[in-house]
């Protein structure tokens, strides 16, 4: 799929033609969306530009994440996707050319979606391709401080239940070491941003007068991390304590199998004694032996209960 965005007089207009692509005038956007082979060829023809393929595009190596050639600025970017099936993270292929930004992507994406409804609600703003690209680093970047701060309001339910819960252990620490993974990635992310961002900061195809924006979205990117920073610290805290109160826990229960077995190890020994098999055993033959055994077995249980109660042990 291929949208193609213009400008016609104050308003931004949109046509899903790509056979238009040649004929549209004050070209701003142009998205490809899982395109075709044909699709992206004709593209390519019409705008006298370039695609990186896939492979490229994920390329970690700051020479693939960002590069300049004929007046054209390329930069890959990844982007997280958060939702209630877990989270993905996708690549994103920005191409600006004579003021024209062309986005290649794999699947749909919410940030685009909102990016082009701030753009119907403020159409005045947008004059060239790179308004477009800003506005889609800033949607992303607003999309990610949304998921930052979602997974600190699990963070903060985790740690208000932590000293009630006492079942599903394990659920807990598989949902900690979730949202760890998912801050992680997030950090990844805006770390990779950051990086290209940088690059197309030093860019002399870059409008100058655009830069003072893009610095301000790298102070937000900055903020992001150390936001990211702060919830892995909590996390690890959280997770720490966590495991300190299950320790606690099965220390105390350890305790109790401890000092039951002392507490009926003197009977037991008494027992031992009075049950050897010799023919002289004091009050073996005695009528209140038995009793006299069983009253032995209950002091020395009871004396050693007494000294563990005086050294608060218990």
């Amino acid at each position: 799929m291929v949208r193609i965005f213009y400008k016609e007089g104050r308003l931004i207009k949109r046509e899903n033609d790509i056979r238009e692509l040649g004929k549209v005038k004050n070209l701003v956007w142009v998205d490809l969306q899982s395109p075709t082979a044909e699709e992206e060829e004709w593209v390519e023809n019409k705008c006298d530009i370039s695609f990186q393929t896939p492979q490229e595009i994920v390329e970690i190596e700051s020479s693939s994440r960002f590069f300049e050639q004929n007046n054209t600025i390329n930069a890959n970017s990844n982007f997280l996707k958060v939702d209630q099936n877990g989270y993905e993270v996708y690549p994103v292929s920005f191409i600006l050319h004579n003021d024209t930004l062309f986005t290649y992507r794999r699947g749909d994406s919410k940030t685009f979606a909102d990016a082009v409804k701030k753009m119907k609600v403020s159409p005045d703003t947008f004059q060239t391709g790179v308004d477009f690209m800003l506005l889609l680093l800033e949607t992303r970047i607003e999309a990610d401080a949304d998921s930052l701060e979602a997974i600190s309001r699990d963070i903060s339910t985790i740690s208000k239940g932590l000293s009630r819960e006492q079942k599903a252990r394990q659920e807990v620490l598989i949902r900690i070491s979730e949202l760890q993974e998912i801050t992680m990635t997030l950090r990844e992310t805006s770390i990779d941003k950051q990086r290209v961002l940088s690059g197309i900061l030093r860019s002399q195809y870059f409008p100058a007068d655009r830069k003072e924006h893009l610095r301000i979205i790298l102070k937000d990117i900055s903020s992001l991390l150390e936001y990211t920073t702060f919830n892995f610290e909590r996390l690890e805290y959280l997770q720490n304590t966590f495991m300190g109160l299950i320790n606690l826990e099965q220390s105390q229960v350890i305790k109790i199998f401890t000092v039951v077995t002392i507490i009926f190890m003197p009977p037991t020994l008494i027992a031992g004694i009075f049950g050897m098999n010799y023919d002289h055993i004091p009050s073996t033959g005695h009528p209140w032996g038995f009793w006299l055994s069983l009253l032995l077995m209950v002091l020395s249980s009871a004396v050693v209960l007494w000294f563990f109660r005086r050294k608060r042990w218990i």
